[in-house]
């Protein structure tokens, strides 16, 4: 296959999700040419649908991956996006900061590494995306260093949501409406959330901040390029030691986009899987592996349900799909048993995902399913955010198969550590009890992981991370990497503000080097 020249970029991005948007629209408005290149298709917003089933299979990364490790994790549906907005699409919408804690686990608890940036750090950056995003909020927040005000006020509650805070109250624990990406009033060419319950399936009325529908236009109006089904299948490094293109394939043909600025956000597993296919004379190891980091340190969050069955309607699909929750078992207690942290959190299970609850929590299949399928209306369903600690042998590595581009395919590796599965348990008690209070006749369990993070993680020294405090790689000094990949940690709670405050951040520091550069 010929390779077609597409052209040079001050700046040139892999990936227009939660983080890549987010650099192209700053990028882009300092003034530089930015080339963003996306995997899967721009969607509209009026190509979502309220049909579950459908777009189950339009918004998810379905490629096959291998999956292995003593829990593996379920991949592609619900941890990866595939299109303009990532992640956004169909992530349910929390925005929530880190603690000042989250960034010193080591320090604080004696595990894990600490960041080499502080809360401090990444607070403004925090500011500017809650407002760009318009993030709806409670008066108050009970918890961590940001206590309100949001730019928009809150959701108003629905059955589910006013469940689970009667419960909290009843069993002495605080619970709010939390932070989230979706609009309560007008803004701009958006309309306020219509509480139709698909948030994690593409929000037709453009009322969820996805970046599909904030900083994507805000980039194409300052003249960024976004060329969407663009897989590209290499970082390709000159004898400078600096990378001069990346190659991509659209609509079948093969091309080389050249540029000064190159920046990965392809998520932890995409960005990884490039890195360590890009391998030439000088990175034998993949690309900015010098230390042997890259795809090492893999984290989720556990992501269980707890499902509840009441007497009364609940009618979990009204609202948001998320909104009530409490951080009350945030700061560890001195008996709880293990360090750090987990968010208890509402959030809807739509009718084919009940299912797979039920067929997973209860054993239910066949007409005993059916039966219980029958009483969807009676159920509520809080979910877990909790921390799981890094560890080496959780990993991103390329198999011996190789996909349709002639790249190997992804292999991800994890296994529990003890101290996660002490905060599982912890957390799926403290649900239980909240249920219970709040009038529950029957739970049970449904087991999950959700967002992946830490495979080119954030330091200090080159020599056990891939990116410095900029996201720079310490090995190319013209290659960024920014998205999850980068945590140094996990924390207790949903990342996507934390990776568009990152985003922002690094956006600010290309800007400034630029500059200096011109000088």
């Amino acid at each position: 296959m010929s390779v077609t020249n597409a052209g040079h970029a001050d700046v040139v991005i892999v990936g227009v999700g939660a983080a890549g948007a987010v650099l192209a629209a700053k990028l882009a408005r300092a003034g530089l040419s930015v080339v963003a290149l996306e995997a899967g298709p721009h969607r509209d917003s009026e190509d979502f649908a309220s049909d579950e089933l459908s777009m189950l299979y339009e918004l998810f990364w379905l490629d096959e991956r291998i999956s292995s490790g003593k829990d593996p994790i379920e991949l592609g549906w619900p941890n990866s996006g595939r299109g303009v907005g990532g992640g956004t699409v169909h992530f349910v919408g929390y925005a929530l900061r880190f603690h000042e804690d989250d960034f010193r686990t080591k320090t604080v608890d004696g595990v894990g590494e600490d960041w080499p940036i502080s809360y401090q750090d990444l607070e403004p950056y925090y500011a500017e995306v809650e407002r760009f995003n318009q993030v709806s909020g409670p008066t108050f927040f009970p918890w961590g260093p940001h206590q309100g005000p949001f730019p928009k006020r809150s959701h108003v509650s629905s059955c589910m949501h006013d469940t689970f805070r009667r419960g909290c109250e009843r069993i002495g624990a605080r619970s709010t409406a939390g932070p989230m990406f979706i609009i309560t009033s007008p803004t701009k060419d958006r309309k306020p959330c219509t509480y139709r319950g698909f948030c994690k399936f593409g929000c037709k009325p453009k009322a969820k901040s996805s970046t599909l529908v904030t900083y994507v236009p805000e980039a194409l109006r300052h003249g960024a390029t976004i060329i969407a089904n663009a897989m590209v299948t290499r970082v390709n490094i000159g004898k400078t030691g600096r990378v001069e293109s990346v190659t991509y394939v659209h609509k079948g043909r093969e091309f080389e986009q050249k540029g000064d600025t190159f920046i990965l956000s392809a998520y932890s597993v995409e960005t990884v899987r490039l890195l360590l296919h890009s391998t030439s004379a000088s990175f034998p190891n993949g690309l900015a592996n010098s230390s042997g980091v890259v795809g090492k340190f893999l984290m989720v969050h556990s992501a269980d349900f707890v499902i509840g069955k009441y007497d009364a309607m609940i009618r979990q699909y009204r609202g948001p799909q998320g909104l009530a929750l409490t951080q009350e078992w945030y700061s560890r207690k001195p008996d709880d048993g293990f360090v750090r942290a987990y968010t208890l959190e509402t959030e809807t299970l739509q009718p084919i995902e009940f299912s797979k609850a039920l067929i997973r929590g209860k054993g239910l299949w066949g007409q005993r399913l059916v039966d219980e399928m029958r009483d969807y209306n009676h159920y509520a369903s809080f979910g877990i955010v909790g921390e799981c600690l890094p560890s080496e042998n959780n990993t991103v590595t390329l198999s011996d198969e190789l996909d349709e581009f002639g790249i190997p395919r992804a292999k991800v590796t994890y296994s529990y550590l003890d101290n996660d599965k002490k905060i599982i348990e912890h957390s799926v008690r403290k649900c239980e009890e909240i249920h219970d209070a709040a009038g529950a006749f029957e739970t049970f369990q449904y087991p999950g992981s959700a967002h992946l993070l830490g495979t080119c993680r954030m330091g200090d020294d080159p020599k056990t991370s891939v990116v410095d405090k900029w996201c720079r790689t310490h090995d190319v000094k013209n290659l960024y990497v920014c998205d999850g990949s980068v945590f140094t940690t996990g924390a207790g709670v949903n990342p996507t503000l934390t990776i568009e405050a990152l985003a922002a951040r690094t956006a600010d520091y290309v800007v400034e080097t630029k500059k200096r550069r011109e000088l």
